[in-house]
């Protein structure tokens, strides 16, 4: 988008007297109402935020402390191509350096502490596997190709494995793949297709996960507190503790509007009228609902209710088509559910062993591992990362704090023979610790470090299959005031299970509600650059020479696109 559309929005009569109701305090409400502040000019008093919980951020969290330890269900892998993302928090001021934005410091300390992972793969109990090679065969490249050129109704509800053939899925691209972005074979590949287009310019450095970013500290910290200080400093309205079950929506002809929503608050049931001119945007969905978390000694629990979120959605979709259907993505727990947990530990084997394969000092404040390092022969397909530490700004100097997760949570594990559903937090470390040639160092390890679990049935609710309808647009036609937020909102072209897609929504969401004069930053076009293309086939191939590139060379020779092959 070039700078002739980065224009400032004239405020539209009576915006000041207008309301705005945003369900869920998750990162998508949260940039909806910074956009309807900046570009919409709405007074902060007249936003409200409903969050059932006692705390916002959804699903980038980060909490606890050294004593009893530390808790992040998931990290976020990110790429300076996040246009929305970018476009929102170059304009949140940062907390620790004044005078400079989040996207000021998040650059600076990127640009002097690059990523790159120099361990990407394992096995054999700790020892480094070779990922110089996707090991894709050149019917598998032909297939992905294939999959690149596909439309997404002729793909319709078709999954990984139905896509593919076995051999694929024996290839390191499909551990990179998988462990990267937690794709099952069960998952829609529509979505992978999807992935593949907005981010074909990672592919030349895919094996060490070069080109993505990483902030200072977890994601909480990072992104959301920062963010939530700049809405409560211009009077946004966080209501804690409130449950949104239903609204009320007036369809006459193809007009929708909704007039009331219904809330539970301190166990109080109340309706909150809305008028035509009010705004409502509601995040449907929530990767995280219903998680569950243990300590060293117990098992998360893993709930199969729907929670408030779900069924807030169930109810919405019951009112018209056009609202979605939500049984698509939470209909089977089994197969959008899995597992994470955070180990908080002092120096030991473990943080020696973490040391040995990423090369890098844990203590050093920079990039440790570069990502997941990925156990290419462990039964849960166990991945484990350390980034930056300090990863909280309590975080003692001499505590280092480790993430991992599982994928195959159903499969008995190599060591602890249950499975990983069945095992405490204290037995994932076991297993993990196992798979890190660390056995022997067991007992020892465990007598220090702190392990909480984190079991998630909606986790990766948005990959499963589907097909167009299933997701209701941001503003379904006919809505005069109602919007849908988040992962589970259809955005042509753009990637779930990213911030970017969250905040992207919020700012569609916000423009055509309001009808403003602004165009939303565009996708990164890398899909449509020949340079990047001709990158990503050389990839693909691990160096291969392409099918008659010589011949092309030559063709090509002394003229101005020589370069490109």
């Amino acid at each position: 988008m070039g700078n002739y559309q980065r224009n400032n929005t004239i405020p539209q009569k009576n915006i000041k007297e207008r309301k705005a109701y945003l369900v869920g305090g998750g990162i998508a409400s949260l940039s909806a109402a910074f956009y309807l502040l900046r570009d919409g000019h709405m007074d902060g008093k007249n936003i409200t935020i409903f969050e059932e919980l006692n705390i916002e951020g959804g699903a980038m969290d980060g909490a606890g402390n050294a004593e009893t330890g530390y808790i992040i269900r998931g990290g976020r892998e990110m790429e300076e191509h996040y246009e929305c993302t970018w476009d929102l928090f170059a304009d949140i001021p940062s907390l620790e350096n004044p005078g400079y934005s989040i996207l000021d410091e998040f650059k600076e300390l990127n640009d002097n502490d690059p990523n790159i992972s120099k361990c990407r793969l394992i096995h054999n109990c700790g020892e480094k596997k070779n990922s110089d090679s996707m090991e894709l065969s050149p019917t598998n490249v032909k297939r992905i190709t294939e999959l690149f050129l596909a439309t997404e109704d002729a793909l319709g509800n078709t999954t990984v494995e139905q896509f593919f053939d076995q051999s694929f899925f024996e290839t390191n691209f499909w551990s990179f793949w998988r462990s990267m972005f937690a794709f099952e074979t069960w998952h829609g590949v529509v979505e992978m297709k999807r992935y593949m287009h907005r981010f074909i310019h990672l592919l030349p450095g895919f094996n060490k996960m070069k080109g993505l970013i990483f902030p200072k500290y977890n994601q909480y910290d990072s992104f959301i507190l920062p963010l939530c200080k700049y809405l409560k400093d211009n009077n946004v309205q966080f209501a804690y503790g409130t449950q949104v079950v239903d609204l009320d929506i007036d369809i006459k002809d193809k007009e929708k509007t909704v007039t009331g929503i219904h809330i539970i608050h301190d166990n109080k049931k109340e309706i909150i009228n809305v008028e035509p001119t009010d705004i409502v945007m509601v995040t449907n969905g929530s990767m995280t609902e219903c998680s569950e978390y243990a300590d060293n000694k117990t098992v998360p629990k893993l709930r199969k209710d729907l929670g408030g979120v779900w069924n807030l959605w169930k109810n919405i979709s019951e009112k018209d088509p056009a609202f979605g259907k939500p049984e698509v993505f939470c209909g089977d727990v089994e197969r959008s559910k899995w597992e994470s947990f955070t180990i908080t530990c002092k120096d030991s084997k473990l943080v020696d062993k973490i040391r040995e394969l990423s090369g890098n000092e844990p203590h050093s404040g920079k990039t440790v591992t570069g990502g997941v390092i990925t156990i290419t022969d462990s039964n849960w397909l166990l991945s484990i990362t350390g980034n930056r530490q300090p990863h909280f700004p309590d975080q003692p100097d001499d505590v280092i704090v480790l993430w991992a997760y599982g994928l195959l949570l159903d499969k008995e594990g190599n060591y602890i023979k249950k499975k990983m559903t069945e095992c405490t937090s204290e037995e994932l470390l076991k297993e993990l610790l196992y798979h890190l040639g660390l056995e022997k160092d067991i007992p020892e390890i465990l007598k220090t470090d702190k392990v909480i679990s984190a079991m998630m049935p909606y986790i990766t609710a948005q990959f499963m299959p589907r097909v167009k309808g299933d997701r209701p647009d941001v503003v379904p036609e006919g809505s005069q005031n109602l919007a849908f937020l988040g992962q589970f909102a259809e955005i042509p072209g753009d990637c779930v299970f990213t911030v970017e897609y969250s905040i992207r929504s919020a700012i569609m969401a916000t423009y055509k509600v309001l009808n403003l004069n602004k165009k939303v930053p565009e996708i990164h076009p890398s899909q449509y650059d020949i340079r990047v293309i001709a990158n990503a086939v050389k990839a693909l191939n691990s160096g291969r020479p392409l099918p008659a590139e010589t011949i092309i060379k030559k063709l090509l020779k002394d003229t101005s696109i020589e370069g490109i092959i």
